[in-house]
């Protein structure tokens, strides 16, 4: 599996013709600590890498979050309010934050193998 940098990225769901989502990429302690935190919206989704937990404490708007395993396959989804602590994930490697729907408009679900472009960026389709 390929190691990321901080930076941008498109996620792909769904293979070729599925959408392709805005990807923020956070692999630094520092990107990772900060997150979504004081943000109002999201625009598409951020990837934290590596990432088995996370929590939404000091967020302002609740958020859908994906643990994905080390082949990027979605074990598991939850929509969570801001002030909870999310339990580690076994057998995460990876964890996806979107605003709070917006997976499921995705199509983004359980069992569903996603891809990272890297230095990539285009609208939400």
């Amino acid at each position: 599996m390929a190691r990321w940098q901080d930076g941008q990225g498109e996620l792909v769901v769904g293979g070729e013709t599925g959408p392709r989502i805005p990807l923020e990429i956070a692999t630094s302690y520092r990107a990772r600590a900060k997150g979504l935190l004081g943000r109002d919206s999201v625009e598409g989704a951020l990837l934290l890498s590596p990432a088995n937990s996370i929590h939404t404490f000091r967020m302002r708007i609740p958020i859908d979050v994906a643990y994905l395993d080390h082949r990027l396959t979605v074990l598991a989804i939850r929509t969570m309010p801001p002030g909870r602590l999310g339990l580690p994930r076994l057998r995460s490697r990876h964890v996806l934050e979107a605003a709070a729907g917006a997976m499921a408009g995705w199509g983004v679900r359980a069992g569903e193998r996603v891809e990272v472009r890297v230095g990539t960026a285009s609208r939400p389709t």
